[in-house]
């Protein structure tokens, strides 16, 4: 497992699916982000393997993936059979705000 430095307007993709993601929002440091059970790549590089079973979750293009505390966002451009992990923890599917009424 590589750890990377994740920066806003970083893009990755999945090694073992069709997943693709760009940051949006990133915490200071290097993480492990995956896919699938297998470490993300550059959107370039070429990838292999198989999907890991436990990991397969399926990630929806167009919603955004958080952590528990939010300091993580990601954005799905292409949708895959993987669920999203950071350092081994699963990232969750952003939940919309309710916005104030307008009375």
């Amino acid at each position: 497992m590589a750890k990377t430095v994740l920066k806003a307007g970083g893009r990755f993709k999945s090694a073992v699916c069709e997943t693709q993601v760009m940051v949006i929002k990133a915490p200071a440091g290097e993480f492990t982000l995956s896919c699938g059970g297998a470490d993300m790549i550059a959107p370039t590089a070429t990838g292999g393997g198989d999907l890991d079973p436990a990991q397969a979750g399926e990630t929806l293009i167009g919603k955004r993936y958080v952590n528990a505390d939010e300091s993580l966002e990601l954005l799905c451009t292409k949708g895959g059979k993987g669920s999203l992990a950071l350092d081994g923890v699963a990232l969750e599917i952003k939940q919309a705000k309710q916005l104030p009424s307008s009375d």
